[in-house]
């Protein structure tokens, strides 16, 4: 058996998110159809974690295992001939059979984008958060010191009683930098994992602190409360983008 590691990136606008569903187009069920196209067999192809529906993706990370050598210079070619336009796969190569997209994962870095002028160029729309009110800053940067650390994060994670969540909400927030842009902020967020709409959950959160609707010290009272309705509500999803998974 062969193993191999593909990196991709998505404009996850059109889609319902990375997890194949029933009835919804996902990244994954497209990217197993080029490559069982390609191979001429059915192909399972497991990712780093899942992204939500219109959610983007720089630097996803998935693998998958062939009985036979495959030629990764010529697969890639053959692939993105067969797949959308905002699926790109990015390289292949050929890995250990330890190396596993998810559980080999040592951190995953998402970024969260925010417009925050008056016009928000239609050419960003799709890829920022515009809001129109005043933000504070400051406030936000000392609200987020309080994530920062090993934590229980259920107050930040939808369907907190299932999944990963359920079994270990505990997770290792180890930066979050708040970056003026152009135009706007960029939210910088690296954990040991994620829990399902975390990053989100916690942008909603500090949108609300920079909007006087919340005080950082609120946030640190929520995170210890351990419970999903005392943080504000998600954020958009098409501000937020998966940039790196780290092994």
């Amino acid at each position: 058996m062969f193993h191999y590691k593909i990196i991709l990136a998505y404009d996850g606008t059109r889609y319902s998110g990375w997890q194949v569903q029933k009835n919804a187009t996902s990244i994954q069920f497209l990217v197993q159809e080029a490559f069982s196209t390609v191979l001429r067999k059915p192909m399972h192809v497991t990712g780093s974690g899942r992204t939500d529906a219109g959610v983007h993706a720089k630097g996803q990370v998935a693998h998958f295992t062939t009985e036979e050598k495959v030629d990764p210079f010529r697969l890639l070619a053959s692939l993105n001939g067969i797949l959308p336009a905002d699926i790109r796969i990015l390289s292949i190569e050929e890995v250990p059979s330890s190396f596993h997209a998810r559980y080999s994962a040592i951190s995953k870095i998402y970024h969260y984008y925010l417009h925050l002028e008056k016009t928000i160029d239609p050419f960003k729309r799709l890829y920022a958060t515009h809001i129109r009110k005043p933000l504070d800053l400051e406030k936000m940067k000392e609200a987020a010191a309080n994530l920062i650390g090993t934590h229980d994060f259920t107050s930040f994670a939808n369907e907190g009683d299932r999944g990963t969540a359920s079994r270990d909400p505990v997770r290792t927030l180890k930066r979050l930098d708040l970056i003026e842009i152009p135009g706007g902020l960029r939210l910088e967020f690296e954990a040991d994992g994620f829990l399902y709409k975390m990053v989100r959950n916690i942008v909603g959160t500090l949108l609300d602190v920079g909007k006087g609707k919340l005080s950082p010290r609120d946030v640190k009272t929520i995170l210890e409360a351990k419970d999903r309705k005392r943080a504000s509500a998600a954020a958009p999803p098409q501000g937020l983008f998966l940039i790196e998974v780290k092994y």
